[in-house]
């Protein structure tokens, strides 16, 4: 994490994709969005975490508890897409930070949906993971009256009553993974949409699992901070070694504040435990971190796993430097929360917790699930890279 804030974006502007900051991310004439009726996902093409029946089965609760409804449900018919187009409706978008691939995918999910339905993006902020800055994003979006603000909380406690303020002012809030401390959905807020990171947890582990044929030893390095999205990775992760295989031994767990200083984290796990096989991180920028620490140290014997389909992520899967992952759908989560914020426009009912299923990339299924994720072709760097393997 950079030590210093993140300045809030120019306001009253159409949101830009260089705002969260990767270019390959598809522009909303390649997107799926703009078609007549609105829906919240696409249909899954890879691999996904499955019921014996076939469908997507989503393991994440919501962070009240509450049983996942799955974005394939939501939708919009035409006639509700003209009513909401004919409001002059505002949104803005607030962010935890922007500068990773998840982030800048499901911006587009968001800019595509909304621009789909006639809403105006008049802000998109980055707190840098700032809970202070957060809060005054919070404040500066206000004054702009939008009537739909989407967010995901930094700190959940820190935030709330910036939250709360936005609310009590007739704000409809769209939450993003997490919620403010104290929050019930159809009280404070609309819906809260996240990826099932439960099940994604259990990919990574699985990976592992697999790769050491269930036997060896392994680090995790996670993020040390109460989250509720990591947190379920981490869990599925641990329990899913403990129980599923039980002959691997976890024999380190470090975690981190910031995710650019994962390679030093890395680098003492190393340090003290050099017959460790494989590792663990949490999402793909901490992963970036052990990469680097695992090349410096000339191990290229211990495998790793993490979750989030990030470009350069991608690209060492494509290569085989990194065994894969459980992907979020970003994109799809963007729509999802740009629909549920025109359901509370329109007075419809919305599910207080709505997920994505997890999804299981690898070598294998690496272009695939590039395409699914990101709704446009594997670029050809990604394609060369698969090549190579």
């Amino acid at each position: 994490m950079k030590k210093t804030l993140a300045i809030l974006l120019t306001l009253v502007m159409v949101v830009a994709l260089a705002a969260c900051g990767n270019s390959s991310t598809p522009s909303a004439e390649t997107t799926a969005a703009a078609q007549e009726t609105t829906t919240a996902a696409t249909t899954a093409t890879v691999e996904t975490t499955t019921a014996t029946d076939g469908a997507p089965v989503i393991l994440s609760k919501g962070p009240n508890g509450e049983d996942a409804v799955s974005a394939t449900t939501l939708g919009l018919t035409p006639d509700e897409i003209a009513k909401i187009k004919a409001g002059n409706y505002t949104a803005a978008i607030v962010f935890h930070y922007g500068g990773n691939d998840w982030s800048t995918s499901q911006l587009q999910g968001l800019t595509d949906t909304f621009n789909n339905l006639g809403i105006k993006i008049v802000a998109t902020t980055d707190a840098n993971f700032s809970a202070e800055q957060q809060v005054s994003d919070i404040e500066t979006v206000m004054a702009l009256n939008p009537d739909i603000i989407v967010s995901i909380p930094t700190d959940p406690v820190a935030t709330a009553d910036a939250y709360q303020r936005a609310a009590d002012k007739g704000i409809k809030l769209v939450f993003m993974d997490n919620v403010p401390q104290g929050f019930t959905a159809g009280q404070n807020y609309v819906s809260c949409v996240s990826a099932d990171n439960y099940g994604n947890g259990i990919v990574a582990a699985d990976l592992i699992g697999e790769a050491l044929g269930g036997q060896g030893k392994v680090g995790i390095v996670h993020f040390d901070v109460d989250f509720f999205v990591t947190n379920q990775r981490l869990e599925a992760f641990e329990k899913t070694m403990s129980e599923k295989y039980p002959n691997i031994q976890v024999v380190s767990k470090m975690g981190f504040k910031d995710p650019n200083a994962t390679s030093e984290v890395a680098d003492a796990m190393l340090t003290q435990n050099p017959d460790i096989q494989a590792i663990f991180a949490h999402w793909d920028v901490p992963a970036e971190g052990v990469l680097s620490s695992l090349r410096a140290a000339g191990r290229t014997d211990v495998k790793l796993s993490t979750i989030d389909l990030g470009n350069n992520v991608a690209k060492e899967i494509a290569e085989g430097n990194i065994l894969g992952l459980g992907a979020q759908l970003p994109y799809d989560q963007g729509v999802a929360e740009a629909t549920l914020g025109a359901y509370a426009l329109l007075g419809k009912g919305a599910p207080a917790y709505v997920a994505v299923p997890a999804l299981r990339v690898d070598q294998n299924n690496i272009l695939d699930a590039y395409k699914q994720v990101y709704q446009v072709e594997a670029p050809d760097w990604l394609v060369e890279a698969a090549k190579s393997k």
